[in-house]
């Protein structure tokens, strides 16, 4: 009896989704690694599990492509780790044998190495890695947050890093104007900016304490954040040198100890723009590199050199921050100009309670001047010019008549609406009104809440729009007739246009009932609809089925054409169609509750 056609002796060359794919046990022994340094170099290098159709192993395992496995064994980060890893053997020797000199030189010896060879890598265009922020600016805005601790492996320096590159970062947007929403939720407050064409959107926790619970395994998050620490100061810098200031930035040793880091970083933009007039240099992509390696005392004198440039903390002075760069308007676009302009002109002065790095950024990225209750700021809250103060309590015992006294929802709707939307709501000691997310489509959702429409009307009129009322089609504004109830036209011409909607409302009843006749299968025109009696239309209606029965009966009719998986699919989009229809029945009930229990 002869071999099979397809025989393969057993240990030979394997084919199929065998051959393509491994299980994470099989990669960690083809690579010689530990687990843990595997984890890590998968992160570095964004290496992911892979999903193939058919598991050989099992649905338990977890699989890796073998060239991406092929990819990690020439890295040299892995000869890097075992390095590492055998230098750490080192100073456990030493500290078993009780010689702590010895152990703490090899401490202060330890090897570092550097990921910027993996950021070029995976991101060969600056657009590639502004697509890929949001994840990295929402952990380093999270860690900046966060407490340090030692058992964590959460150290002091590092916090202190993420709060520099996130200060930078928002320094950035605020300075050129790139922000576009905000909205504060109960996680934290979602920004987003428009960089280069690319919408970028993260979220930064309120300043409040924070509790860390022992279910998150900080090891795999610090390897993250490691990456998109590099990450973030490579555009950081990019992005500085686009708009021609030196990077990294060099901060006001004052404003620094009273943790007014986004002012500092402000002046030295400003300082940073006037220097650039006068004096323009080209400027390098390396210049992350080049800071880190300066020394300390040129350092000191290049702050010094600058000093005199800086603005001073005087009333007034914060209004070089929003200096425009010479050619600046020719390279913004409308958005950005529109953003520049909206708090043009206005002092905001933030009382204590209120959160003060949101407020600064947002406040600055739309053209205002702020100031706030402390040392450090740019003019007290005796100033006269002063337009709104920002007051998060239930009441204000002290007031000045010249400036309004509003609550913080008031700047985030004004900056999502575009428009300065009226105090009155937003006064203290009242309840505001919804903050609606700009990051819903209420249109497509289905559902427009009465504030998003006051705020559309508001738009409207600082436009020199008209906009249809509730009910109301766009035709309608049109036709002049629609204005009859404001009294723009006289009473003869009300008259005569009752007359016509009369008339084209008969018209329009004759033409459905025509239609409805035609669906039902009998002809049916104007000359013998004046001689049928009613008894005989009712007793047809009757007798005959209804359009929509008719509808209904030809949507069965192509769901039975359907082949199984089509109609499954069909059927699926149904439901999910009736549940959202069921949740906006549902919110307009509640709507309509509301209502009631107020009139009441």
């Amino acid at each position: 009896m002869g071999k099979p056609k397809h025989y393969r002796p057993p240990g030979k060359k394997k084919e199929g989704n065998a051959a393509r794919y491994v299980t994470r046990s099989q990669a960690v022994k083809l690579l010689q690694v530990s687990l843990p340094v595997f984890r890590k170099l998968c992160i570095l290098k964004g290496i992911f599990p892979r999903e193939p159709k058919k598991k050989v192993k099992g649905n338990h395992h977890t699989y890796y492509h073998l060239k991406d496995i092929a990819f990690l064994q020439h890295e040299p980060l892995l000869e890097t780790f075992r390095d590492l890893r055998a230098y750490e053997k080192k100073i456990k020797k030493a500290k078993a044998k009780k010689n702590e000199k010895r152990a703490k030189q090899l401490e202060v010896r330890r090897p570092n190495y550097k990921l910027d060879r993996l950021i070029r890598e995976r991101y060969p265009k600056f657009v590639d890695a502004l697509r890929d922020l949001d994840d990295c600016l929402t952990m380093v805005h999270l860690f900046a947050a966060l407490p340090a601790l030692e058992r964590e492996k959460v150290e002091v320096k590092r916090v202190h890093n993420c709060r520099r590159l996130s200060h930078e970062w928002l320094a950035y947007i605020s300075r050129t104007h790139k922000l576009r929403k905000v909205f504060v939720s109960v996680k934290g407050i979602y920004y987003q900016a428009e960089v280069q064409g690319q919408k970028i959107t993260w979220l930064t926790p309120h300043a409040m304490q924070q509790v860390l619970t022992d279910d998150i395994d900080f090891n795999v998050m610090l390897t993250y954040l490691e990456f998109n620490e590099t990450l973030l100061a490579f555009v950081n810098c990019h992005l500085y040198n686009s708009i021609n200031v030196r990077y990294p930035p060099i901060l006001d040793p004052q404003l620094e100890a009273l943790a007014a880091d986004l002012y500092a970083l402000s002046r030295w933009f400003a300082a940073g723009s006037r220097a650039s007039k006068l004096d323009p240099q080209p400027s390098s992509l390396s210049g992350s590199e080049e800071g880190q390696g300066t020394a300390l005392k040129e350092s000191e004198l290049r702050l010094a050199q600058l000093q005199h440039q800086l603005p001073s903390n005087e009333p007034g002075a914060l209004m070089h921050l929003v200096e425009d760069v010479a050619g600046d308007e020719e390279e913004e676009d409308e958005d950005t100009r529109e953003c520049k302009k909206l708090f043009r002109n206005m002092k905001f002065f933030l009382s204590r309670e209120v959160p003060r790095e949101s407020l600064l950024f947002v406040i600055h990225a739309f053209g205002g001047t702020v100031s706030w209750e402390g040392e450090g700021a740019p003019f007290d809250e005796n100033d006269d010019g002063i337009t709104y103060q920002i007051v998060d309590r239930p009441t204000q015992t002290h007031r000045i008549l010249s400036r309004e006294y509003v609550q913080p929802q008031w700047i985030c709707d004004c900056v999502n609406a575009r428009i300065i939307l009226p105090t009155e709501g937003y006064l203290v000691g009242r309840v505001p009104p919804s903050h609606l997310s700009p990051f819903v489509d209420n249109d497509a959702v289905g559902y427009v809440p009465d504030y998003a429409e006051t705020i559309k009307r508001l738009q409207a009129a600082a436009k020199n729009q008209v906009l249809p009322f509730p009910g109301v089609g766009e035709e309608d504004i049109e036709d002049p007739q629609s204005l009859l109830a404001e009294g723009v036209i006289d009473r003869a011409e009300a008259n005569k246009a009752a007359e016509r909607k009369q008339k084209i409302m008969t018209l329009e009843k004759q033409y459905h009932d025509e239609l409805k006749m035609e669906l039902q299968g009998v002809s049916y025109s104007s000359s013998t609809s004046k001689q049928v009696s009613v008894e005989e239309t009712e007793v047809r209606e009757e007798s005959l089925p209804d359009a929509e029965q008719i509808a209904q009966d030809t949507a069965n009719m192509s769901k039975v054409v359907m082949s199984r998986k089509k109609r499954r699919l069909y059927e699926a989009i149904e439901i999910g169609k009736q549940r959202k229809r069921d949740e906006i029945n549902l919110l307009k009930e509640r709507k309509k509750n509301n209502r009631v229990s107020q009139k009441s």
